[in-house]
């Protein structure tokens, strides 16, 4: 992304995200009371703009991804608390809204994005009235440039207690040398740690209409500045993870059959492109 401005992508998955709570049939996948606030009245516009969207399949399918991992990552999330696990971490955090609605008051909550990104977002909080809650802190990091590690511990990260990783949206958009820079942070973290991320297959692993929404995402995200750079397999994100174990590599038809099976309405995810991962120290 441009160092002078605020991700773009980051703002689309929360209009998604607040799209959801608004159109979508109850029950939802994704309950998320503070994704329509967050955004006030200066996005809501063109949140509204979602009912004309519908029934148009690629809307629907990236509107379900983007609930679908989060609902994902915070069900993982909840597990870990039961375990123990008192820090969590989310890399890339954009808009997520899970710091201001966070039930457990021993979990620790890392913020870490791009400077620009999160002072754009503590400037919506403000203009919103959205409290920062005393468990949360924000690591500003320029993943390409800056050593995580560093930035956190001196945020106030404890090393030697495991933590939960969330990685969402953002693997796409990474050099191969920053995405395993951070993997191995994450590998190198206290036993009982995890990590949950999305990610793309490349199009050549692509049947050929998916080929053509992947091109089209493509140009669009290129155009905003914040263009695709990493793709990976099933396979060669097994071979990434090789440090972790408890390895669960979901794609459409296990994601569909896990939160959108019973639903009154048409929200599924569409195509094999998009896949979310998860891992553990």
């Amino acid at each position: 992304m441009e160092a002078a401005r605020p991700s773009r992508t980051a703002l689309r998955v929360a209009m998604r995200r607040a799209a959801h709570q608004i159109y979508d049939a109850k029950p939802l996948v994704f309950e998320d009371p503070v994704a329509v606030p967050i955004l006030g009245n200066e996005f809501l516009p063109e949140v509204e703009r979602t009912q004309f969207k519908l029934n148009k399949p690629h809307s629907v399918g990236l509107r379900a991804h983007m609930v679908a991992r989060s609902r994902y990552a915070e069900d993982l999330l909840a597990q870990a608390v039961a375990r123990g696990v008192t820090q969590y971490v989310l890399l890339g955090a954009g808009l997520d809204t899970f710091a201001y609605r966070n039930p457990f008051p021993d979990l620790h909550v890392f913020e870490v994005d791009h400077p620009a990104t999160q002072q754009w977002k503590r400037d919506l909080l403000a203009a919103t009235n959205i409290s920062i809650p005393a468990n949360l802190t924000y690591a500003p990091v320029d993943f390409e440039h800056q050593q995580l590690s560093t930035q956190l511990i001196v945020e106030g990260f404890n090393p030697a207690a495991p933590a939960f990783f969330a990685w969402l949206g953002v693997v796409p958009y990474l050099t191969q040398a920053a995405f395993r820079s951070t993997l191995s942070l994450v590998a190198a973290s206290a036993k009982g740690s995890g990590i949950v991320m999305d990610y793309g297959q490349p199009r050549s692993a692509l049947p050929y209409f998916e080929q053509l929404a992947h091109d089209s995402l493509a140009s669009r995200v290129q155009l905003a500045g914040e263009p695709f750079q990493l793709f990976f397999t099933p396979s060669e994100m097994a071979e990434e993870l090789a440090d972790f174990h408890n390895i669960e590599d979901l794609g459409s038809i296990e994601l569909n059959a896990r939160y959108f099976s019973s639903r009154t309405d048409n929200l599924k995810l569409l195509g094999t492109a998009g896949r979310i991962v998860s891992a553990w120290v």
